[in-house]
């Protein structure tokens, strides 16, 4: 059980306030930056999302080569500036983080490190994920709770569609947990680092994920049903015998499922998910 977090939101302490509908809660805490900045050398060139106050930014301009560091909320610029100096390496694009292109970076990063913002966090991820393969490392705060539900193993409750989703395109794990006292305001909720590694190519084969992604949206449709009740009805009659090759019965259910299984089922059923 977590310790008691802070009770009502409070008011930021110094500098722009941070906004409700931007899910913003300013990093301060240097030791935390340095958790979350783990693994960057100088070689790396590294996507931020959500600089803030630039608590985070500050210490990986310290560490990586080049910063792209991706803002929507243009108010907070002059005291992110301000906290950069006259640090030449950190590159500030305004946009939102869900639309940015990020194919037009140069250099391209090959790593993305970040306190994201609250709102955004699982969707992003997820799109990161999927359109980006040259982000190789993902190391990020969010709510512990959602940090949980990506990191989630079969048979438990936090596990869904979106942990397989993620687990099929990297290896995921929640490396630390981080107080809400080390943020300004505090969040009502403890918080996660996440880290991810993408997978090598091998999972998938070219061409499959968009397929295998569809598959597993429809087995996690209705958790009350088994697994074969939640398809298309064209690939039901198929599904006891894939199963059955994967070693589970006719009545299994989605979250009997590990990610590599999906796989396996979509190649078993792909003829009938068209």
């Amino acid at each position: 059980m977590e310790p008691p977090v802070p009770g009502p939101r409070e008011r930021s302490s110094r500098g722009q306030l941070p906004k409700k509908r931007l899910g913003q809660h300013f990093l301060k805490d240097p030791n935390t930056a340095r958790i979350v900045a783990e693994g960057v050398t100088a070689g790396d060139v590294v996507l931020e999302i959500g600089p803030g106050r630039g608590a985070l930014t500050t210490v990986l301009a310290e560490r990586a080569g080049t910063v792209h560091a991706v803002e929507l909320d243009r108010d907070v610029l002059p005291y992110l500036k301000d906290a950069l100096g006259e640090r030449t390496n950190v590159l500030v694009h305004e946009g939102d983080a869900l639309l940015f292109d990020y194919a037009s970076l140069t250099p391209r990063p090959n790593k993305m490190v970040a306190n994201l913002p609250y709102n955004v966090a699982s969707p992003l991820v997820l799109r990161l994920l999927e359109e980006f393969g040259y982000l190789r490392v993902l190391r990020f705060m969010v709510q512990l709770e959602v940090a949980r539900r990506m990191a989630a193993r079969p048979s438990t409750k936090d596990y869904g569609a979106y942990a397989v989703l993620v687990q099929l395109l990297a290896e995921v794990r929640v490396a630390h947990k981080v107080s809400p006292r080390v943020f300004d305001p505090p969040p009502n909720v403890w918080s996660g680092v996440v880290a991810m590694e993408r997978r090598e190519a091998g999972t998938l084969k070219p061409g499959e994920y968009a397929g295998v992604k569809e598959l597993v949206v429809s087995a996690f449709r209705s958790r009350r049903k088994r697994l074969v009740n939640n398809l298309p009805e064209a690939a039901r009659s198929g599904a006891p015998g894939a199963l059955a090759s994967l070693g589970l019965g006719r009545d299994a259910r989605a979250e009997e499922l590990e990610p590599g299984d999906f796989v396996a089922l979509y190649r078993e059923l792909s003829w009938a998910m068209g």
